[in-house]
Formats: C-alpha cells, sequence, structure tokens
C-alpha cells in the first residue's frame, strides 16, 4: 500500500483532518513516501518493500487482551492496540493519560515520526517531580490485529531534576501490524532514566520506534533494548547531550531466526563538554536473518572532553545469517576521545568441544556459549524484575528455535 492509498482511507482520513497539524505531518510523509533504502538512514532496511504488501488501516477498539498481557507485580500501564485499558492498568499519580495532539513539525522531521504525528491519538505523558525516586513502572503494548493494522502511540517522560524512574516497556502481540510507537524524553538537571526494553512483537508484525531524548546537566539516559520478535523491527534513538557531564548508555541485543530482520540505529549528538556515552549492541542471528546496527557520534565544537564508544559485536550461527554495521563518527572538536569497533564470527569449536568433553549435551553446550556473549549488552539491567523479563525472552527464543 502507498502512504496516498493509505491516507485515502475514510478512517484515516477523518483523523488527519481535524487538525492543521496533523494534515502537515501527513504531507510531510506523503511527500517523502515510506522510507526506502534508498534513503541514507534505511540503506539496510527495506520498509517500503514490506508495508506495501499491506492493506493498512487504523486499528480496531482494543478487544479482549488480558491474555496477552504479561503478568508482573510492578505497576503497569496497559496499551492494546494503542489505547489505554484502565482495566489492566494501575492509577499512578505522576502519568497522565493523554489524547495527544500534534505541535508544528520542521521540514526534517523523521518520516516513521511523522506518521505517527499525522494519526496518534492516546499516549501515557509521565511527569515525574524534583527530586522524587518514581521507582519502577512496566509500560505494556499489547496488538491483537484480525486484519492489516497501524498501531501509533505517542508517549511523553518528563524528569525534573534530580527526580529518578526505572521503566520496563514491553511490546508484543499476534496477527499482522504496523506497530510504530514515539516516545519523547526530557531529562532535566541530575534526572536518571533507566528504560529497559523488550520487543517481543508477533512475527508477522512490523515494529519501529523511534525514540526522542534531550538529557540535561549531569543527567543520565540508561537503556537497554532486547529484540526478539517482528519480522521487520527497527529500534531509533537519537540523544542529545545537552548540559555538561551529561552520560548516555544505549545497550541492544538482537535474537533474531528464520527470514527476521533486525535494524539498530542511533544517533549520539554531543553538544556541550565533559559529556560521554557508550554503545554496546550484541546481535546473535540464525537461520537466514539480517541484523543491522547503525550507530553515528556527532561531537559540536563547543562539545570538548567528549568520551565517545561503541561497540557492535555479531554471532552468526548459520552460514546465510547476515550482519551489516555502519559506524560513524562526526567530530569538531580537538580534545575528544572516540572509538568504535565490530566482531563478527560464530561459536568457536574449541570453547563447544572444551563444554562437550565435560559431559555438557551440544545444545546445553551453544545455550551457554551464547548467554556469555549477551552478558555484556545485559550488565545496566540491575532491577531485578526487569532483568527477568530479559531471561525469560532469551530462554523462550532458545527453545522456540532449538539450535
Amino acid at each position: 500500500m502507498t502512504v496516498d492509498t493509505f491516507f485515502d482511507r475514510s478512517d484515516v482520513a477523518s483523523l488527519v483532518g481535524g487538525s492543521v497539524h496533523r494534515e502537515a505531518a501527513a504531507s510531510l510523509i506523503r511527500s517523502q513516501g515510506w522510507p526506502t533504502r534508498r534513503n541514507e538512514a534505511w540503506h539496510f532496511t527495506d520498509l517500503n518493500a514490506r508495508l506495501r504488501t499491506l492493506d493498512l488501516a487504523l486499528p480496531a477498539p482494543p478487544p479482549d487482551a488480558a491474555s496477552l498481557v504479561p503478568e508482573t507485580t510492578r505497576p503497569r500501564l496497559v496499551f492494546v492496540n494503542g489505547r489505554y485499558v484502565e482495566g489492566l492498568s494501575h492509577s499512578l499519580p505522576f502519568v497522565t493519560l493523554r489524547a495527544f495532539e500534534p505541535g508544528p513539525c520542521g521540514s526534517a522531521i523523521l518520516p516513521m515520526v511523522a506518521l505517527n504525528s499525522a494519526i496518534a491519538t492516546e499516549g501515557a505523558a509521565f511527569e515525574i517531580a524534583e527530586g522524587s525516586d518514581a521507582g519502577v513502572v512496566c509500560l505494556v503494548s499489547v496488538a491483537d490485529a484480525t486484519y492489516d493494522s497501524v498501531i501509533s502511540p505517542r508517549h511523553r517522560i518528563v524528569l525534573q531534576a534530580d527526580a529518578k524512574l526505572t521503566i520496563v516497556e514491553i511490546a508484543q502481540g499476534r496477527g499482522v501490524y504496523l506497530h510504530n510507537p514515539v516516545i519523547e524524553i526530557e531529562l532535566a538537571a541530575g534526572a536518571v532514566l533507566k528504560h529497559y526494553r523488550l520487543q517481543n512483537e508477533s512475527i508477522d508484525a512490523v515494529h519501529v520506534t523511534t525514540i526522542l531524548v534531550d538529557i540535561g546537566t549531569r543527567a543520565q539516559y540508561e537503556a537497554f533494548t532486547l529484540t526478539c520478535g517482528a519480522k521487520l523491527g527497527r529500534n531509533e534513538i537519537h540523544a542529545s547531550l545537552r548540559g555538561p557531564n551529561a552520560d548516555v548508555h544505549l545497550n541492544a541485543a538482537q535474537l533474531l531466526s528464520g527470514v527476521q530482520h533486525g535494524d539498530i540505529t542511533t544517533v549520539v549528538a554531543h553538544q556541550a563538554p565533559n559529556c560521554s556515552s557508550r554503545q554496546t549492541v550484541k546481535s546473535v542471528l540464525a537461520g537466514a536473518a539480517r541484523g543491522v546496527f547503525q550507530g553515528r557520534i556527532e561531537v559540536d565544537r563547543v562539545a570538548q572532553k567528549t568520551d565517545g564508544y561503541q561497540m557492535n559485536q555479531a554471532l552468526l550461527l548459520s552460514p546465510d545469517a547476515e550482519i551489516d554495521c555502519k559506524p560513524e563518527l562526526e567530530i569538531f572538536a580537538d580534545d575528544v576521545k572516540c572509538s568504535h569497533g565490530a566482531t563478527i564470527g560464530a561459536l568457536d569449536p574449541e570453547q563447544l568441544f572444551y563444554l562437550r568433553s565435560r559431559g555438557i549435551p551440544e545444545a546445553e553446550a551453544r545455550a551457554i556459549l551464547i548467554r556469555a556473549f549477551l552478558d555484556e549488552a545485559l550488565e545496566p539491567v540491575t532491577d531485578h524484575a526487569a532483568r527477568e523479563v530479559f531471561e525469560t525472552a532469551i530462554t523462550e527464543w532458545w527453545h522456540r528455535n532449538k539450535l
């Protein structure tokens, strides 16, 4: 389906026509179309090829999807088909459920953000007061699609000075759909946000997340994303370090098999002195799966004493698996420490032989080595409940694929 065909649908046209800003966002995505490989940022991920085969529409009202919602002892907010479900959620004093209304958008807006701005209806707004510790909150997005749907929640997270929050975000579902969430984050001086994400969507789905982060003086944004679902998935983060001594960690892991395609794209803009960024991305690829890592570090002239680091490592479990890696450094300051590295390989046969010689079955030995490979990326996940979510997902992926 083309962009024009999508916006010509009566249900989409009536929503877009209600706001001049929605119309502007729709015009932007109309003019650009679905992202294609001719767009440098999408060179390794052909979203257009996937979307043009779908008959996209806005999703139906949320069905009874309680069986799809993961169990958790933490407070949670649940969105089904992009809409808040009060009966499955907890009321939180620092969260407002809002009807999304887009503001003006510039000509350089990202295409999938423009799509979200045109059709998003609901989202959660987090507002953490100065000096407060809001603890851990689960943000659950569930899709239950009986036809090709576009699900576009829009969330906003604001932490005032020295505030703290941990979010465990889980996305999963069944059916054929495009899940296109956008999350806007603002961290004031000294604020700390830990953002842990599990993308475990339907194997027939397309998932594209865009996270836009502004990080103030001494603030910290620590993110970890585990991708093991969706036929095509992309996790895109744009982080701007706007105040001195700001810090960002963008760790991620991908577990992909069959013909899955996973894309991790990051842009870290150092716009103040004495800031640091760390990125560690691990990919485990089986079958004919394809992984992508694009990591860009931009260092402004005023960003002296920048410390930027990225590492991408891929473990290929099949001769048909593939990884594309494109690290980028753009440096305009002269007193910086920036580096990047990449490794690609298979399981070490000597390590595998050693474990098997100790009486460990081959499947278990392979699992041990893969789990050890993922450990570095998982290091930032210090919350016990969040760690359990990822450990369970890794175990289920292993058993499902019987590698």
